[in-house]
């Protein structure tokens, strides 16, 4: 500890004071963490303090455990006020079972939360699926209200985390106040102190790569820690553009991202008994790319013996809206969640709520890249046509056994919403879908009773748009 704090002192010495009644920049919040253990969450929190001996405790049959898995990384980019983001690993968790944890500075209780564990795979849990949410609108806040009355037992985030640009002060000023307020109340809520939430990226999260434009850029890589079991994946390959900017700009954001980058975008995890793999579904990779491709496959093969299998991602493959219809890439991957026998697809992108029938798809080859931009090389997405098989038969209420993948479209949490004349005009749909609202901001929210899953679409007034019942059979 001694080291640390001398390696602490001397990494930043130019930073700030911060008062000693609040050491926080942003205060503790849960993580599934960079291991992906079941019976684990980790804890984040991020300081300006530079000499302070810092102590993780957690309730655990009835014993006060001392975290000795406690690591940070230093943020020290240009144009910010050096800070440093600790990590720290709660163990042997009792499945299913809240717990306490509190946060020591110098010996003395800074901090303190209950929260919950993850369940196991006998129990039923719930959880809220909710995408394109940092926008600081009053409906992200009252969406918010609502995700925290639900005190789900995890939140999923199908992309666009924050707008515009994924930069630090985005998740200053429109993440951390909203979902990890010190209260509830219309301003924001306390839920992710006690919630783990789960994320994929999407494009205004990691697409801008020009560290000299924006220095504090790609902070995803920062404030996650979410599981390193994806492809082996190195920049300038088919997911991971290169980054543009200077060598000092370049090699600061290295040493702030450390073992996140680049592989955080493309991981898998299990909770309880459902088995979820998030993807990078920007339309930088190219899901054309075989050791992708086999990536996700071999994913959902070796997790055949799980009841659900859920996958989540930002850009919709089957989408009716007007706004990005264009970027159907991921339809390439239909015939292998198929064949990983997939139950629901959650997607954002589209800032409204789309339900598919559930559907099959077989591409016509691997569709036509569309490029733009001012050197006509920027790639916008590509058109992927083929042929769809529409399980009709399944209504959600009466048969609920679905021959085919639901595709969700939730990504209406708080950004401005898309296509709002087309909810009314379902000539305007395409025909695999079977509901579309876009009148106001809504999440997902799904309750899983071993082999049931109950969804149910709610807006913010508090009204249930839709909902359904998923079996298996």
């Amino acid at each position: 500890m001694r080291n640390l704090i001398i390696l602490l002192f001397h990494f930043l010495l130019c930073s700030k004071t911060i008062n000693a009644q609040s050491p926080f920049l942003a205060k503790p919040y849960l993580q599934i963490g960079y291991r992906g253990n079941q019976n684990e969450l980790s804890l984040l929190w991020h300081t300006t303090d530079t000499i302070s001996q810092w102590r993780v405790e957690a309730r655990i049959l009835n014993h006060w455990i001392v975290s000795k898995d406690l690591n940070f990384n230093i943020i020290k980019v240009k144009d910010i006020t050096p800070f440093v983001v600790y990590h720290a690993a709660i163990n042997n968790l009792e499945l299913g079972k809240d717990f306490k944890y509190r946060v020591l500075r110098n010996n003395k209780i800074v901090f303190q939360s209950n929260a919950h564990a993850p369940k196991s795979n006998s129990q039923d849990y719930k959880f809220v699926v909710i995408g394109d949410i940092g926008a600081l609108t009053k409906d992200q806040k009252r969406i918010a209200t609502i995700m925290n009355n639900l005190d789900p037992d995890f939140v999923a985030i199908p992309g666009d985390i924050v707008y515009e640009s994924g930069l630090i002060n985005d998740y200053t000023q429109k993440f951390w106040p909203i979902y990890n307020s010190d209260q509830s109340d219309s301003l924001g809520v306390s839920l992710m102190r006690r919630t783990p939430f789960i994320a994929s990226v999407g494009n205004h999260d990691v697409e801008d790569r020009d560290l000299d434009r924006n220095p504090s850029a790609l902070s995803y890589y920062y404030f996650w820690e979410q599981p390193l079991n994806g492809p082996s994946l190195k920049e300038g390959s088919s997911a991971v553009p290169v980054l543009i900017g200077s060598d000092e700009n370049k090699n600061a954001f290295y040493k702030a991202a450390g073992k996140a980058y680049p592989s955080m975008t493309n991981f898998s995890y299990n909770y309880a008994n459902a088995h979820w793999t998030v993807i990078d579904a920007d339309n930088y990779v190219d899901w054309t790319d075989t050791t992708l491709l086999n990536w996700v496959k071999n994913d959902l093969k070796n997790s055949a013996d799980l009841k659900w299998h859920f996958v989540l991602y930002h850009h919709p493959g089957f989408n009716s809206s007007i706004e990005h219809f264009e970027q159907q890439q991921m339809r390439l991957l239909s015939p292998i969640f198929e064949a990983g026998n997939v139950d629901v697809v959650f997607n954002g992108h589209v800032h409204n709520y789309q339900r598919s029938y559930p559907l099959t798809f077989t591409p016509e080859n691997k569709g036509t890249l569309m490029v733009g931009g001012k050197n006509n090389k920027k790639i916008k997405g590509r058109v992927v046509n083929g042929k769809w098989v529409l399980d009709k038969k399944y209504d959600g209420i009466n048969n609920t056994h679905a021959n085919g993948i639901i595709y969700l479209v939730t990504g209406a949490g708080g950004q401005e919403l898309y296509n709002p004349e087309q909810e009314n005009d379902p000539d305007s749909w395409q025909k695999f879908t079977y509901k579309f609202f876009s009148t106001d901001h809504s999440l997902t929210y799904i309750e899983s009773k071993g082999e049931t899953l109950q969804i149910k679409q709610i807006a913010s007034s508090g009204k249930i748009v839709d909902e359904f019942k998923l079996t298996k059979k």
